[in-house]
């Protein structure tokens, strides 16, 4: 860095640093926010290295413990953890909750990587190992990173959110092999026929780009999607081919994220 003129400040970086009355205000600057999100990075790879194979679970906050998601969300924590897999969700309430509590209760490790929100939000109590973030994108990383699978339950703009950035990462390969599940067939199918009719049919998306999800109802398929699509479940016959990937589920979306996606050559 050159700093010549009028922009020579008149003190060094070590006074500035050493002297007793410096303002705390430098805590809010950009390049400490830098050592912040490099500290998140660290803690949060730290934490979740040494996960066993992983599900990551979104889904809404605002889901009563009495209504049918939340009995769907506990069907799938446990089912997931039956299948040999950790979840990971949000950490907070309703749908995560949910999931975090039918892992649990099935005897699998129950993940939550929550996030500093304006409206005080802490991790569910059924969450085993958990961590919270301030920065949002940091927590996507995260979710991504150490899951080789999504669940998408119902939910609001954070799922969307979520769903989007996944189907983002695997149109443009930055994730493979990366199995994408929506649960529940009538909220979501609005959603996908907007999609084929008017985002398709503007050419925005490519035709194939709407078999990277599976849309079901069935917690037992969900789970069997994601075996299948990660390689731990061979149907009969030996494993898929790319052709066959794209056959078999609710408007031929792929079982498993389908077909495979190239590499990034980064």
């Amino acid at each position: 860095m050159t700093a010549r003129h009028g922009q020579v400040q008149a003190s060094t970086t070590d006074q500035r640093l050493l002297g007793t009355r410096s303002p705390a205000s430098f805590v809010h600057s950009d390049p400490w926010r830098v050592l912040r999100i490099q500290s998140e990075f660290v803690e949060g790879f730290g934490l979740l290295a040494d996960l066993p194979p992983a599900v990551t679970v979104f889904g809404s906050a605002r889901v009563g413990r009495d209504e049918p998601d939340y009995e769907l969300g506990r069907r799938l924590g446990a089912a997931l953890a039956q299948a040999g897999y950790a979840v990971i969700t949000g950490g907070g309430p309703g749908a995560m909750e949910a999931v975090n509590r039918g892992a649990r209760d099935a005897g699998g490790l129950s993940v939550g990587l929550g996030i500093e929100l304006p409206f005080e939000q802490a991790l569910n109590d059924w969450v085993d190992l958990g961590v919270s973030f301030r920065y949002f994108f940091v927590r996507k990383t995260m979710f991504v990173k150490y899951a080789e699978a999504f669940v998408i339950m119902p939910g609001g703009f954070g799922t969307l959110d979520e769903l989007f950035e996944a189907l983002t990462l695997l149109q443009t390969g930055k994730v493979t092999r990366f199995p994408v599940v929506l649960m529940g067939t009538s909220y979501w199918a609005g959603l996908l026929d907007w999609l084929r009719t008017t985002v398709l049919d503007a050419a925005r998306i490519r035709p194939g780009d709407l078999d990277l999800v599976t849309l079901t109802d069935d917690v037992d398929e969900a789970v069997q999607v994601i075996l299948r699509g990660t390689g731990r479940l061979d149907p009969p016959g030996g494993p898929e081919t790319g052709e066959q990937a794209g056959s078999g589920s609710v408007d031929g979306a792929a079982a498993g994220g389908g077909r495979p996606v190239p590499t990034d050559p980064s």
